[in-house]
Order: structure tokens, then C-alpha cells, then sequence
């Protein structure tokens, strides 16, 4: 349960640099689905400036992974969907890693590969049904080669694959999907990898602003609500979206999977049929969720262990397709200047060899927005 006390934007600000101590890492999604980006080696200069040390792509980017070799920035890369069904065959899975992963050790240091990226999406079987036998093949490549002992595999979620989420006790997976679900955390447990999850609040806030708190969506001081199931006290969405899966996985029988988000965030801009889509908003959402990462917060179901969540994104990206909101979630501009301050300079300001950003970057492929499930406070 969570009881701490609400941190006030006066709590915080760019100058309070004692904040940031004692973190190991989060995250920042760094898209690349634009024609307007700094190099990755240029990026890389950005990283050295905030002191980050992680990143995660979407895919297995050549020009990326040659630009972190030497450095001190871990990677996780990406298998793409459309491959998902070669990697069927372990032979395909084995050639995969030897040509994908093998070649860029150990002067990348890559630490994780994420199989396909967000599988089941409206109801849409075609992906996941592969998602087992292809993490299966990828691991046993990994330990036919010799170099699985600092690789985890797993697979980013969006929260489609809930069928149940309110309250936050009642959290279950779509029934067209447990089967798949049940190997997948199998798995999971056995390699002792993460279950990562996308979740945007945003999403719920715009399909509903009428009957969803602003504040309880933004993590700013709000009455909250209470599972009625186990008198957790959730003061704000995020949180109780990653319990839900929590739960979710626990009806199912398996115990100890950590829940990371992979991404999450809010845009600065918007169409007139966006609501919230701002830059006060946005400022507001990714400041508290900073501010409440460095604090190592955990969610009212896990309080004693950390909530690992990765920002989204580093860049706006004008490639990308859909509404304008999709352009609009970065952190920066393409020129690497602020579009508003969450306070990040104040991090790299602060930061020690024990603390780190992470950062995540969909390099080739644009982000599916899902409408996610959501959570309505008692009000």
C-alpha cells in the first residue's frame, strides 16, 4: 500500500540536483522514425552528456550497435514481427543470433532481446501464436553458442492481452490467449526474464476526460482509489495498470515475474479531438513519473521493489503516421533541444557511477498506439 506523501512541484525543480541520487537506472524511448535525427553517433554524445547507460532498440539496427561497441551503454535489441514465424524452425532461430547478435559481442554489450513488440494488438492472433516457439529457439541459440548468461529474452505487451483490469485485484488475461500466456510466463519463470508492458495513461485520459481524473492520471495529488479486494490505495493509473497484470500473471499460477513498463508517456501536441494532448500535460505526466523513479518507487502491490519504466521517447519523430499526438511525445526536439524540462539536466548534473538513464529506441518501426485498459478512481 502505498502511504507515501505526494511530492509537490516545488519539491522539485532543475536546480534541486540532491534528488537524483541513489537510482540505478530508467528508461527513455529513443524512436528513430524520422528523417531529421541526430547520427547514433551523435546520440551516443547525447547519452555521454546525460550519463545514460542503457538503451533498447527495436530492431538490430547495424549502424547502432556499431556506434555503442566500446561504450558503456547496454542494448537491447529487437526481433521484428514479420520474422517471428521463421524463427519456428531452430535452425532459422540459430542463424538469427549467429548473424544478429554474435557478430556485435562482446564490444556491444547487449543484454536482452525483445521477441517482436506488442503481438497481440485488436484481437489479432497472427503474431503471438509464434511468440512461444520463437523466445523458446532464440534462448537455446543464445546457450548453443555460449552467450546467453547476460541475455534475457522476452516480448513488450500492450495492455490488450488484459481482459479483466478494474479493480486492479480482478486482473486477467483474454481467454483467446491464456494458453499462449501460460507457456510464455513458463518460460519466464524458468529464465528468470522480466513480463514488460506498454501502458499510456494518456490513452485513457483522451477516450474519457469527462469521467477520468486529470490529476489521477498525472500523478498529481488526487483522492485515488481503493481495490475493494485488497485495500491498496492507488493514487495514481500507471501503478494500478501494471498490478493489473500483476494479478493477471498470478491467476495463472506463476509467482516472482517481474512487470517493467517498456514504455509509457504523453504527447506535447495533439488534434482538436485530443484531449489533454499538451505541453503543460506532458511536462506534468513524464515530471512526476521522474520524480517518483528516482524516489525507487514501487507500485502498491510490489512496494518493496522498484517499478523499472522507460519513457516515451527521447525525440519527436515526424515520420510517423496517425494522429499528430504520435509526432509529439519527445522529450527533444530533433536539433537535441528541450520541448519542455522534466529535469534531466539536473539528473546528469547529479549523477554518480551508480546511476544511469536508459533509453529506448524504435529505430526503424512506428510505435502502435493501442487504446489501453483503464481504471476509474472512486471519485
Amino acid at each position: 500500500m502505498f502511504l507515501g506523501r505526494v511530492t509537490t512541484f516545488a519539491d522539485f525543480s532543475s536546480t534541486d540536483v540532491g534528488f537524483f541520487g541513489g537510482v540505478a537506472s530508467f528508461g527513455i524511448n529513443y524512436g528513430q522514425v524520422a528523417n531529421n535525427l541526430p547520427s547514433p553517433d551523435k546520440v551516443l554524445e547525447l547519452f555521454s552528456n546525460l550519463k545514460i547507460t542503457k538503451t533498447r532498440i527495436y530492431d538490430t539496427n547495424p549502424e547502432i550497435l556499431n556506434a555503442f561497441a566500446k561504450s558503456n551503454v547496454e542494448v537491447i535489441v529487437t526481433v521484428e514481427n514479420e520474422m517471428l514465424s521463421q524463427l519456428n524452425d531452430p535452425q532459422q532461430a540459430l542463424q538469427w543470433v549467429s548473424g544478429h547478435i554474435k557478430p556485435y559481442l562482446p564490444d556491444t554489450k547487449i543484454t536482452g532481446i525483445q521477441v517482436g513488440n506488442e503481438l497481440f494488438t485488436n484481437g489479432d492472433t497472427t503474431f503471438i501464436q509464434y511468440l512461444v516457439p520463437a523466445v523458446v529457439n532464440i534462448h537455446n541459440a543464445l546457450v548453443q553458442l555460449g552467450i546467453d548468461s547476460n541475455i534475457h529474452v522476452s516480448t513488450p505487451s500492450s495492455l490488450e492481452v488484459l481482459q479483466e483490469s478494474y479493480p486492479p485485484s480482478a486482473g486477467s488475461f483474454k481467454s483467446e490467449i491464456t494458453g499462449i500466456m501460460s507457456q510464455f510466463l513458463s518460460f519466464l519463470s524458468t529464465t528468470k526474464a522480466p513480463f514488460w508492458i506498454n501502458a499510456y495513461p494518456y490513452f485513457a485520459y483522451k477516450d474519457d476526460p469527462s469521467r477520468i481524473p486529470l490529476d489521477y492520471v498525472l500523478f498529481n495529488p488526487n483522492e485515488g482509489m481503493v481495490d475493494p479486494n485488497t485495500n491498496l490505495h492507488y493514487d495514481n493509473m500507471l501503478y494500478a495498470q501494471v498490478d493489473a497484470v500483476s494479478f493477471a500473471i498470478a491467476r495463472l499460477g506463476f509467482s516472482g515475474i517481474e512487470v517493467r513498463v517498456s514504455e509509457t508517456g504523453w504527447p506535447s501536441k495533439g488534434d482538436s479531438n485530443e484531449a489533454g494532448a499538451t505541453v503543460q500535460n506532458a511536462q506534468t505526466y513524464n515530471r512526476n513519473l521522474l520524480r517518483r523513479q528516482m524516489a525507487n518507487e514501487g507500485t502498491p502491490l510490489s512496494p518493496r521493489m522498484r517499478l523499472e519504466a522507460y519513457f516515451f521517447a527521447l525525440f519527436n519523430e515526424d515520420m510517423k503516421t496517425g494522429a499528430t499526438s504520435e509526432r509529439n511525445y519527445g522529450l527533444f526536439q530533433p536539433d537535441e533541444t528541450m520541448t519542455y524540462n522534466v529535469g534531466l539536466a539536473a539528473f546528469a548534473a547529479s549523477s554518480t557511477s551508480s546511476t544511469s538513464i536508459s533509453l529506448t529506441s524504435s529505430a526503424t518501426k512506428t510505435k502502435v498506439k493501442i487504446k489501453p485498459i483503464f481504471f476509474l478512481p472512486s471519485l
